[in-house]
């Protein structure tokens, strides 16, 4: 197959999750839902953090922060794969896919450094109670946010600048519903080393160092709550981490089942099926961990409801007013 002109690439064919037809509208449907329920349950984590002073923490500011990449991530990729099911279209132009395939980078990279910051934070609450509010202080929660956002945005666009001098054969077609690093590398005709090279090289430092960090955290805050004397204290302590370990054990555990089932099947398809669990799914979900088992999230969301139904109420008292 004759490598042709990087120029002339003007557009890739997404192939999505199933190219049956009788399976279009249901996943529509499915896909739909999925990402209302992500945007409305992340927003109002946004809305509740927010609007509560007594929220205003450490904690609640990675959260919300995590939230709105959330909604980020998931709109990098699902609005492209509605949008398409619902047109019985497949195409993405050339520079739609570049952008995708960017911001999915970055929000990606964005989540698992956030968590990593998470468990810094959970660790110093934990293990240095007394010196939590010194060594978490504002400047130091709002760098650690712009550090990894700087890290993300240089990563993403150090890929995205190595895929954009790759050319590529005339098969253009993705099996995936979004564009991909290692599908679009896979489609190129010319030399890809140096693109597999720096995503090996980069592997380790941002692959394994935020889950080192991570684990080495709750390591230390294992050994802290072990040798708390108190069974209350213990479980006050847990409690402050379980939300947290719970997002931490679906991001990774949903990212070694998408490398599993592609090492297992070979079948690109069902990668892409399986990485609907990260992509989606667990952004999905994260509103709801955080705020089931926690009262200050449950408090601020009842407090922004009643004051909705209020505001209501006073703009519908207002409109009967002659």
């Amino acid at each position: 197959m004759e490598p042709g002109n990087l120029t002339s690439v003007s557009e890739f064919l997404l192939l999505g999750l199933s190219e049956e037809p009788e399976l279009q509208p249901l996943l529509f449907g499915l896909f739909l839902s999925m990402y209302l329920i992500t945007v409305l349950g992340n927003l109002l984590m946004i809305l509740a953090v927010s609007s509560d002073p007594h929220l205003h923490t450490p904690m609640y500011f990675f959260l919300s922060n995590l939230s709105f990449v959330d909604i980020c991530f998931t709109s990098t990729t699902v609005p492209k794969m509605l949008l398409n099911i619902q047109t019985q279209s497949k195409v993405i132009t050339y520079e739609g896919c570049i952008t995708q395939m960017f911001f999915f980078a970055l929000f990606i990279l964005l989540d698992d450094l956030l968590l990593t910051v998470m468990a810094y934070d959970r660790f110093v609450a934990i293990c240095h109670p007394l010196h939590y509010t010194a060594i978490m202080h504002p400047q130091l929660c709002g760098l650690l946010v712009l550090v990894s956002w700087i890290i993300s945005v240089l990563i993403s666009l150090l890929h995205s600048l190595l895929v954009l001098r790759l050319s590529f054969c005339t098969a253009l077609e993705i099996p995936h519903y979004f564009c991909e690093l290692n599908q679009m590398i896979q489609l190129a005709c010319s030399d890809t080393f140096l693109n597999d090279l720096v995503i090996y090289f980069l592997l380790a430092p941002l692959g394994g160092g935020p889950l080192a960090g991570i684990l080495y955290s709750y390591s230390k805050i294992v050994c802290c709550i072990r040798a708390m004397s108190s069974a209350q204290g213990k479980y006050k302590a847990f409690s402050a981490c379980a939300s947290h370990l719970l997002v931490v054990s679906l991001f990774y555990c949903s990212m070694l089942g998408v490398y599993i089932s592609s090492a297992v099947s070979h079948s690109s398809r069902s990668r892409a099926t399986a990485s609907v669990m990260y992509t989606v799914v667990t952004p999905m979900l994260n509103p709801f961990i955080y705020s089931l088992r926690n009262k200050d999230i449950k408090g601020a969301l009842e407090r922004v409801f009643r004051l909705t139904g209020i505001q209501r109420t006073i703009i519908l008292r207002l409109k009967k007013c002659p």
